[in-house]
């Protein structure tokens, strides 16, 4: 379908809920989404797409054709992008790349011998499922802790077709394995501690703990003092795998915090999982920033839990839900109990949201490289400014000193980075005193001028222009390019009381503010910096210059050549008026040496004799 056909069809779509599909030319899913009213939502993507964000421009143009399923209530359109999304992963939604599910780790005491194993999902075989406990590693390390500490067997053998078959395996002579293999080894002792497994699974971490070590107490008290002192191992072995890493992520916690927090170029969701106010465990998602992170939060929440097949009793969000009612009906729907969500405003659980959001920006910054940032802060510019990614920006400052020795200089960002080799400084010519808005016309016109002939060095388009000043400093820019029909962003560098850059301003007047996001107010702060630096270096170099050669114009037989050589020999005006008279006269000859010897020593003169 073409962009218009496909803007006509949005168009006459019902004021009605439901889910929109997204494909391309080759029929793949590439967005799925959910609307409270149908044409609303899937018209705004063909209207106005200079407003849209780089990435939904992207997907707007991938766009081949669309579906749409009507749904009778919200409620209905929610749970069915729930699973249009998990069924088809679309690429420009926001996705948890763990697509593997949360695995279970399953028990079947009916079983003679009964074995903990991994499974991926809960089957209806009488068997009793525990978890999930998050990802497939946490779940693999637990399995491996409980297998280890209880010494239970983790070789190939079938039980109680492999009992007696055989000697024992090397776990059993490196003492992680009781041996259950051996002729003669109680079925009943093993069974018994298959349910403290089940225990142990089911929370009762204490209980299994006493009950061990009365069992431990009644051996000795009969005189069993080998069997005393393997359950004294077994009890000392369960304290040390302690409650923390059993019930890791597992459907023990009471309460999960979402967190969010993001980088220049990263962004992390978090979810904490507490129970009884005990911090148990943590788990995260790192993907690029999203146009509207309240938006990419709703959806992670949405997939973490239906894919997670459990909730806790309560969740605690750094963002309202838009349709966080419905959702909270789906998880009653899903798990047979109610959950609630909620933000919160104050108290221990703001600072609970607070902590997670922390954890996620740490695990942001940790994933985000230099480049990124940089990429990410410009990017972040563009939006700022609504203009395309500023990856070339020329910036310009005036200096001068009550309307002496004017200069301008253009300093060059390239991609984020000083491209020195770009630099260009002018010397303002042709002003009677100081005019700082008729110095900037001519620095600019001078350049783009240069860039109209095509002249080398000149060549490159740039993405922005910064001006230091305030709005008429950027109108003075703006109109020199309109004379020269040329069109490029401008902006005034507008400075707060300590001389930095708080906003942006346009030629019309429009300020945007920048103080309140760190990475550009600093990016912007160091070309205000180096812009300044390049322009008062110039400025220096000139007036230095301008005073030495002025001084040596006052001394009698001194012309350019003659003063070529002093400052030459001597390097500096000083130098020159510290030294003696025989130093100067075998640069110059003698008259002339005498007469630069007297104009640096004229308060020197001899008093007359009484």
């Amino acid at each position: 379908m073409t962009y218009e056909q496909l803007k006509e069809k949005a168009l006459s779509l019902p004021y009605a809920p439901g889910v929109y599909i997204m494909r391309d030319k080759t029929e793949k899913v590439i967005y799925v989404g959910k609307a409270k009213k149908l044409k609303n939502r899937v018209s705004q993507y063909f209207q106005d797409t200079a407003s849209h964000s780089p990435k939904t421009r992207m997907m707007v143009s991938k766009i081949d054709h669309f579906d749409v399923i009507v749904a009778a209530s919200e409620f209905e359109a929610l749970v069915l992008e729930c699973s249009l999304i998990k069924r088809h992963m679309p690429k420009y939604n926001i996705l948890l790349k763990d697509d593997k599910g949360y695995p279970y780790l399953r028990l079947d005491m009916k079983e003679a011998y009964p074995k903990l194993t991994l499974s991926a999902k809960i089957a209806d075989d009488g068997a009793a499922y525990f978890g999930p406990y998050g990802s497939r590693g946490v779940t693999n390390s637990l399995l491996e802790a409980i297998v280890k500490t209880l010494r239970l067997p983790d070789c190939h053998k079938e039980f109680p077709r492999d009992v007696g078959n055989d000697r024992p395996c090397l776990n059993y002579h490196m003492n992680q394995c009781a041996g259950w293999c051996k002729q003669g080894r109680s079925l009943q002792e093993y069974r018994e501690i298959m349910e403290q497994v089940r225990q142990l699974l089911l929370g009762n971490y204490k209980g299994v703990a006493e009950e061990i070590k009365k069992q431990m107490l009644s051996a000795a008290e009969n005189l069993e003092f080998e069997l005393a002192a393997s359950l004294r191992d077994r009890f000392n072995a369960i304290q040390a795998l302690g409650q923390k890493q059993l019930v890791t992520a597992g459907n023990l916690a009471d309460t999960d915090v979402i967190g969010y927090g993001q980088t220049e170029a990263k962004a992390c969701f978090a979810v904490l999982h507490f129970s009884g106010g005990n911090l148990l465990d943590k788990e995260y998602e790192v993907f690029p920033v999203p146009d509207d992170p309240e938006e990419a939060v709703s959806s992670l929440i949405k997939q973490y839990y239906m894919a997670r097949g459990f909730a806790p009793k309560r969740i605690l969000l750094p963002f309202a839900m838009s349709d966080g009612d419905l959702f909270e009906q789906l998880l009653a729907q899903k798990f047979g109990r109610k959950v609630s969500l909620a933000v919160p405003q104050r108290g221990d659980n703001l600072r609970l949201v607070e902590l997670a959001n922390k954890n996620a920006l740490e695990e942001a910054q940790r994933v985000t490289g230099k480049e990124e940032k940089l990429s990410g802060t410009l990017g972040l510019l563009g939006k700022m400014l609504s203009i395309q990614l500023p990856r070339r920006i020329e910036s310009f400052d005036i200096s001068n000193i009550s309307g002496t020795d004017i200069v301008a200089s253009m300093v060059v960002y390239q991609d984020g980075r000083p491209r020195r080799s770009d630099y260009k400084r002018f010397k303002i010519e042709g002003l009677d005193g100081q005019d700082d808005y008729e110095s900037m016309r001519q620095a600019v016109a001078r350049r783009f001028v240069h860039f109209v002939n095509g002249d080398k060095g000149f060549d490159a388009a740039p993405s922005l222009l910064l001006i230091d000043g305030g709005i008429a400093h950027a109108k003075a820019a703006q109109e020199v390019l309109e004379a020269l029909e040329l069109s490029f962003p401008v902006f005034g560098m507008v400075k707060d009381d300590r001389h930095r850059t708080r906003s942006l301003v346009t030629p019309e007047g429009n300020e945007i503010g920048i103080d309140s996001n760190q990475s550009v107010f600093a990016f912007i702060g160091s070309i205000q910096e180096e812009t300044h630096r390049f322009a008062i270096t110039y400025h220096r170099q000139l007036r230095s210059k301008r005073l030495r050669y002025s001084a040596l114009d006052q001394i009698p037989g001194i012309g350019p050549k003659r003063k070529q050589e002093l400052l030459k020999t001597f390097k500096s005006l000083s130098a020159i008026g510290q030294a003696e008279l025989a130093e100067l006269e075998r640069v110059l000859p003698k008259d002339a040496a005498t007469a630069v010897y007297q104009h640096f020593h004229r308060s020197e003169e001899e008093t007359p004799c009484e």
